[in-house]
C-alpha cells in the first residue's frame, strides 16, 4: 500500500502517523485521533526538517522539533488559504472595543437616565440572563449555515440599532428592551470571532494568543477613551460610543476572507446535544466555570474594596491596567508556555494562580502587595483561557466550532459567572475582602479536574 507522506512526518516527530489511530488527511487539515476513549481533532503539524548534525536539534534532542501552535495541511493536500493576522486582530480588537465601551459605563449611564440601584440591577442581571441563551443559539446558527462571517456581520448591525435604541428608551420598560436586544445581538459575537481565529489557526499560519490579546489592548483602549469622553462631554455620548464599536465589528467581519466551505455541515438540530457529548467537554465546561467565575468578586467589588481601603481612583484604575497588560503579555509572548505544559499544564498553572491571587486579596490591601497580586492576572484569567482554546481545538470537529465556542462562553464562563456574581454582593456586604477566600476555593476545586485533563 502507498504511504501516505505524512504518515513519515509524524512517525519522525514521534507521533505517530496513521499506524496510531492518526488519519493525517483529515478534513481542513486536521487529523482524528482517538486517545484514552476520546477523539482528538487537532491540527497537523507543522515540523522542522532535521538539521544537518546527525538529526539533533540545538537542544540536543533527536529528530526534528515541533511547532505545536503553527499547524499545517500535509504537504499533499490543496495549500490553506493565504493567513490574513492584520484581519483577524482587527476583528477582535473591533468585539472587544464594544465590550470595552459597554461594560464599564453602562451601570452609570442608566442611573444617570432615572433608574434606582434596583432596576440598574435587574436590567443587568435580565441582560446577562438573556445571553446564556443567545450565544449557544447564534454559535449553533453559524455552524449549520457553514458561515460564522456573515452572522457577524447580522449581529453586530443589530447590535448597533439596540445601541442607538438607549437614546429615546425611557423608563424601565425602555431600557429593558434596549439591553435585552442589545445583548442578544453582542452575545455571538465574541464565541464567533474565537471559533473563525481558531479555525484560521487550524488551518495555519496564525498564532492565536497573539490575535487574542489585540482584543485585551482594544478593550483597555476602549474604555480608557468612554471615561475621558464621559468626563469631559458626559455619559450621554456612550450609546453612540457603543454603536460606533459595533459597526467597527461589522467592517472588521467583512474584511475577512471568506472561509473555505467545510466538508460537513451539521444541520441546526442536534448540534448543541452533540458537542456536549463529546467526551472531555462537559469537564471542560465546568473547569473554565470556576477558574474564571473566581474573579466574580474582583470584577464586581475589587474597587470598591480598594477605595473603602483608601485607595485613589487614579491608584485603582492603574492597577485594573496592571492586570490587562499582564494578559496582553501572556497571550503574547505565552506560546512557547503554552506549548510546553500544554492545555492540562495551563489549567493547573491557573488554577494555582487563582487560588493564591485570591488569598492574598483576601488578607492584605497593602499597595506593593496589590501591585503583585494583580500581575497574577496573566495566569488566573489568561491561562485558562488559553488552555480552553487549546482543548476546544483538540476535542470538536470543526463543523460543530461555533456552537463549541458558544457553549463555553455561556455555560461554561457565563453561567457561573453570573451566579458567583449574585452570591458575591451580600458575601461582600457580610465578609467584606474575607469573601475572596470563597473565591479561592473554586480555584482549589478546580485543580482535581486539571490534573484530571493530564491523565487523560
Amino acid at each position: 500500500m502507498r504511504q501516505h507522506p505524512g504518515d513519515r512526518q509524524m512517525r519522525l516527530a514521534g507521533v505517530g502517523g496513521s499506524q496510531n489511530g492518526l488519519d493525517p488527511r483529515g478534513e481542513h487539515g486536521t487529523g482524528s485521533e482517538r486517545r484514552g476513549g476520546i477523539t482528538h481533532y487537532g491540527p497537523v503539524w507543522r515540523f522542522r526538517p532535521p538539521l544537518a548534525t546527525g538529526g539533533r536539534d540545538m537542544a540536543g534532542g533527536e529528530g526534528p522539533r515541533v511547532a505545536s501552535l503553527s499547524p499545517a495541511m500535509p504537504r499533499d493536500s490543496a495549500p490553506p488559504p493565504p493567513a490574513h493576522p492584520g484581519r483577524h486582530m482587527a476583528l477582535l480588537g473591533a468585539v472587544f472595543a464594544a465590550i470595552g465601551a459597554v461594560q464599564p459605563f453602562l451601570p452609570a449611564y442608566l442611573a444617570e437616565r432615572g433608574l434606582s440601584a434596583a432596576q440598574v440591577s435587574l436590567v443587568l442581571a435580565l441582560g446577562a440572563g438573556i445571553r446564556i441563551l443567545a450565544g449557544p443559539l447564534g454559535g449553533r446558527l453559524a455552524d449549520a449555515l457553514g458561515n460564522p462571517r456573515l452572522l457577524m456581520v447580522l449581529f453586530s448591525l443589530a447590535g448597533a440599532l439596540a445601541a442607538a435604541g438607549f437614546v429615546p428608551a425611557a423608563g424601565l420598560a425602555g431600557f429593558l428592551l434596549a439591553q435585552l436586544a442589545l445583548n442578544a445581538a453582542m452575545a455571538p459575537l465574541t464565541p464567533l470571532a474565537d471559533a473563525v481565529c481558531l479555525a484560521a489557526a487550524r488551518r495555519g499560519g496564525l498564532e492565536y494568543g497573539r490575535l487574542r490579546a489585540a482584543g485585551s489592548v482594544t478593550y483597555m483602549a476602549m474604555a480608557v477613551l468612554a471615561g475621558w469622553m464621559a468626563g469631559h462631554f458626559g455619559l450621554g455620548l456612550l450609546p453612540g460610543l457603543m454603536a460606533a464599536a459595533l459597526l467597527a465589528v461589522t467592517a472588521a467581519a467583512l474584511a475577512l476572507p471568506r472561509p473555505p466551505p467545510p466538508a460537513t455541515r451539521p444541520g441546526f438540530q442536534g448540534g448543541v446535544g452533540a458537542v456536549l457529548r463529546l467526551p472531555g467537554f462537559a469537564r471542560l465546561l465546568l473547569l473554565s466555570g470556576l477558574i474564571q467565575s473566581s474573579h466574580a468578586t474582583y470584577y464586581g467589588f475589587s474597587t470598591i474594596h480598594w477605595s473603602a481601603a483608601g485607595h485613589a481612583p487614579s491608584v485603582i484604575g492603574l492597577l485594573w491596567a496592571e492586570a490587562v497588560v499582564g494578559e496582553v503579555a501572556l497571550f503574547v509572548m505565552g506560546h512557547r508556555l503554552a506549548r510546553r505544559l500544554g492545555p492540562a499544564g495551563m489549567a493547573m498553572l491557573a488554577a494555582s494562580a487563582g487560588l493564591l491571587r485570591w488569598s492574598l486579596m483576601a488578607a492584605t490591601t497593602w499597595l506593593p502587595a496589590l501591585l503583585l497580586i494583580q500581575l497574577l492576572h496573566a495566569l488566573s484569567f489568561g491561562a485558562q483561557h488559553l488552555a480552553a482554546m487549546q482543548l476546544i481545538l483538540r476535542l470538536v470537529p470543526p463543523p460543530l466550532a461555533g456552537t463549541a465556542q458558544a457553549l463555553h462562553s455561556a455555560l461554561g464562563v457565563g453561567l457561573l459567572m453570573g451566579l458567583m456574581t449574585l452570591v458575591s454582593g451580600p458575601a461582600y456586604a457580610a465578609w467584606g475582602g474575607g469573601v475572596f477566600l470563597v473565591m479561592a476555593g473554586l480555584c482549589a476545586l478546580a485543580l482535581p479536574l486539571a490534573l484530571r485533563l493530564r491523565q487523560d
